[in-house]
């Protein structure tokens, strides 16, 4: 997966805002939440994505991947390279990690952005 087709996958989603953090990361966010930070300057590509306990567990074990700095205990993980993961890995933890954040959305934002 590169980067332009990582982005298109993000936004793929209902109500999604992309913009740009701390001066050199892209974040793909809905309801102001982040579920996916990107650093496209860095090469190889860079990651960072909200995932379940399990996944967590899981991902943490593989070589590249590493507890997300500063959002660990909220279980996000980093991956060292966007392309450890195929583009069917992506679809699914993407959008596992975009529902984590819309269901803590409140009703009314969730009613507010269709999702």
């Amino acid at each position: 997966m590169d980067l332009e087709n990582l982005q298109i996958l993000a936004n793929s989603f209902k109500a999604v805002t992309e913009d740009i953090k701390w001066e050199d990361h892209l974040v793909f966010s809905v309801g102001a939440k982040m579920f996916l930070l990107t650093s496209p300057d860095e090469v190889p590509v860079t990651a960072c994505f909200k995932v379940s306990e399990e996944d967590f567990e899981e991902l943490i074990a593989r070589d590249g991947f590493y507890q997300a700095a500063h959002f660990a205990k909220r279980k996000w993980i980093a991956i060292n390279d966007i392309n450890k993961l195929s583009n069917k890995e992506w679809k699914i933890y993407l959008q596992r990690s975009y529902d984590s954040v819309v269901i803590k959305l409140t009703r009314k934002l969730r009613n507010e952005l269709g999702v």
